[in-house]
């Protein structure tokens, strides 16, 4: 099954139109009237001897909002195609509002239970991702990227005061679903301008951040002149290398480098990683986030701040918008009984790094930058760690810090200095222990 996202529709489509081959079925769910509890699904399925069959049909949904989208109706969906002997491939084109990642993660834990003929399973159990491929618009991508413009504002989340739908309170921004599509992808559609129209250095520069935010992911250019064809998709399909996500989702203790992203400067982007083994001072660490919202494309990473030892924190941010929030506990704070149900990529990684006092605890981020300088935003990471006099006061002294954080926070937040007023939502697309219990009762993240 191949995924096809992007803020693009009209790459989207075009993209999903030129995938229409003879034995492949085309889905597609317009989240355009989803706060009246409304989703029109499409479904093409071109059979063997290449003839095209459109269904089209309404779905009501007694909750407007994306969960029930998929619950309900696509992960059902996906299972009964994969009965169906004509069908040899699955194409979904995706709705902006739904993420590849938040997807992925329902379609192998979500289970789909009172299907008559079915065994009550994830849809995983019948389907996998074997490629997703994020379109980017070359003009309007990097703008998305950095901003902190939420859905709403941009036209892609309505809400019904007819309805109580969740869709309303949906305060994510174009930034997080940008950043997402494009770090979840396997392979990159660039919907490229006019060359009458492109700005070289805006080109070039836009280049630099998606060969790091998606390394080693096959790029190929569409033009107005020279749309994307059949042909030029299979040869980037089979491009796709070994390492390739295809469908995996990531969690808070998973490496934070994906692939091997260039480390050095070009066009103004620049990746960093931050490491440090003392514990963030939390209101140093406040006042350092303000420089992760201006002129940073993303970050991301694990957190120890020195209020709460035992807990590890989950930092994100797109744009100009960032979230921190609890993420389980390091393994120096657990029993033996509880480390033997983490994952041995886990163990071994801790197993590295392991200090005698502290156990695995850490601070680790990865940041892309595109108007910012790095090195200056390590500093001031570096900064906000305990000094020598602090770290020598101990845990306990530690723990009597004044913590703006508390167990989940979000920026900009009323003390911030940063003018944006974007925020990110708490869970899409990110495996986190609660959505690890979610799985076990069939929600969805």
């Amino acid at each position: 099954m191949t995924l096809v996202t992007g803020l693009d529709r009209d790459a989207v489509a075009r993209t999903t139109d030129a995938l229409a081959m003879a034995g492949t079925t085309l889905v597609h769910h317009d989240l355009s009237s989803l706060p009246s509890g409304r989703v029109l699904r499409t479904t093409r399925t071109i059979d063997l001897d290449g003839v095209e069959h459109t269904d089209i049909r309404e779905i009501s949904l007694e909750h407007g909002c994306v969960s029930c989208t998929l619950r309900i109706d696509l992960l059902p969906l996906l299972r009964r195609l994969h009965q169906r002997s004509t069908v040899e491939r699955i194409v979904l084109q995706l709705d902006p509002l739904i993420e590849p990642e938040a997807l992925c993660w329902a379609i192998e834990h979500v289970v789909c239970s009172d299907m008559p003929g079915f065994v009550d399973a994830p849809a995983g159990y019948d389907v996998a991702v074997d490629a997703t491929i994020a379109c980017v618009s070359e003009m309007e991508w990097l703008d998305a990227a950095s901003g902190d413009v939420t859905l709403g504002e941009a036209g892609l989340v309505e809400w019904s005061a007819e309805l109580d739908s969740a869709v309303a309170d949906d305060d994510r921004t174009l930034a997080q679903v940008a950043v997402g599509q494009v770090a979840f992808a396997d392979a990159l559609v660039l919907a490229g301008a006019d060359p009458a129209f492109r700005d070289a250095w805006s080109s070039a520069r836009l280049m630099e951040v998606l060969r790091r935010l998606a390394p080693g992911a096959p790029i190929v250019m569409e033009l107005p002149q020279r749309p994307i064809r059949p042909g030029i998709l299979i040869q980037l399909l089979r491009a796709i290398g070994p390492t390739a996500r295809r469908g995996a989702v990531f969690g808070p203790h998973d490496p934070l480098l994906r692939g091997t992203p260039p480390l050095t400067t070009e066009c103004g982007v620049s990746m960093a990683v931050f490491e440090s083994d003392r514990p963030f001072h939390p209101t140093r660490l406040h006042d350092a986030l303000d420089h992760l919202l201006d002129g940073v494309i993303c970050s991301r990473g694990r957190l120890w701040l020195a209020t709460r030892f035992d807990d590890v924190f989950w930092l994100e941010s797109a744009g100009g918008a960032l979230r921190v929030e609890e993420a389980g506990q390091w393994l120096a704070a657990m029993s033996a009984d509880e480390r033997s149900d983490v994952e041995e990529t886990r163990l071994a990684m801790a197993a590295l790094r392991w200090d005698e006092t502290f156990g695995d605890r850490h601070n680790a981020l990865t940041i892309l930058a595109h108007r910012a300088d790095v090195t200056e935003i390590v500093e001031a990471l570096h900064a906000a760690t305990l000094t020598d006099v602090e770290m020598a006061e101990g845990p306990d002294a530690w723990r009597e810090y004044d913590d703006p954080f508390g167990t989940r926070h979000e920026d900009p937040c009323a003390d911030s200095t940063h003018p944006g007023s974007g925020l990110l939502s708490i869970t899409d697309g990110l495996d986190t222990d609660q959505q690890r219990n979610d799985s076990e009762k069939g929600d969805l993240p």
